[in-house]
């Protein structure tokens, strides 16, 4: 399985949020993460379409477009048109608004020609999202409840990502990414790994790093 790396620029300095997404590349990352907060679906407020337009120039390394908001379905265009490569919507506050937003928002994002994915937090079983792992390019499943960097790793979200494996390989999608976020250092990514999962987002263990380019190889597991 090809592993990949995603940076979370939420944990880079937003004051010089240019040259962090140009180390990315320098440090041989194969994403960038994007964490998209609204302030309700999770406390912090981060940042919208307009900082992924002005980074999109800066990198040709995918943006991951990571949406923590109530609404999916009024921002996604504003993200695929600022460049994003996926975008990911939680399933929690699709299915507060009706049984196919999920559903409707990741064939939204698919029309506009941009990878999708499903978000399940750490205490959402992942069959929640079982009927639209077909649609998805990409599952995520969190490792920490989102809003804040610096989190320690959820070690039950492993039978998550075993699970989640197993279900895509039943359905015949035994390559479907399945993302990682929270948490994630080079002690705890074997482990992750070997649970099947395929991309993971690492912050404050990539810009925290003494040495971000030997964290990131770490992480995937190449020395």
């Amino acid at each position: 399985m090809n592993v990949k790396v995603a940076p979370s620029i939420l944990s880079a300095d937003f004051s010089s949020m240019g040259e962090a997404v140009k180390n990315c590349r320098a440090w041989g990352a194969d994403l960038i993460h994007c964490d998209v907060m609204d302030g309700s679906f999770v406390g912090p407020i981060t940042f919208g379409g307009q900082m992924v337009k002005n980074i999109r120039p800066l990198t040709d390394l995918e943006l991951d477009c990571h949406l923590m908001i109530e609404h999916p379905q009024t921002q996604v265009k504003f993200f695929a048109d600022a460049g994003a490569d996926y975008i990911t919507v939680h399933y929690q506050p699709c299915a507060r608004i009706s049984p196919d937003y999920l559903k409707d928002t990741l064939q939204m994002i698919k029309g506009m020609g941009v990878k999708c994915g499903a978000v399940v937090n750490p205490d959402i079983d992942v069959e929640k999202i079982f009927d639209v792992f077909p649609l998805c390019d990409m599952v995520l499943l969190m490792s920490v409840f989102p809003g804040y960097g610096g989190q320690k790793f959820i070690p039950s979200v492993l039978d998550k990502i075993r699970k989640a494996r197993a279900y895509a390989v039943e359905i015949g999608r035994p390559d479907l990414d399945i993302e990682i976020d929270g948490g994630v250092t080079a002690g705890n990514a074997g482990d992750i790994i070997d649970a099947g999962a395929s991309i993971l987002v690492a912050g404050s263990a990539v810009f925290g790093a003494s040495d971000p380019a030997g964290a990131v190889k770490a992480i995937r597991g190449r020395s």
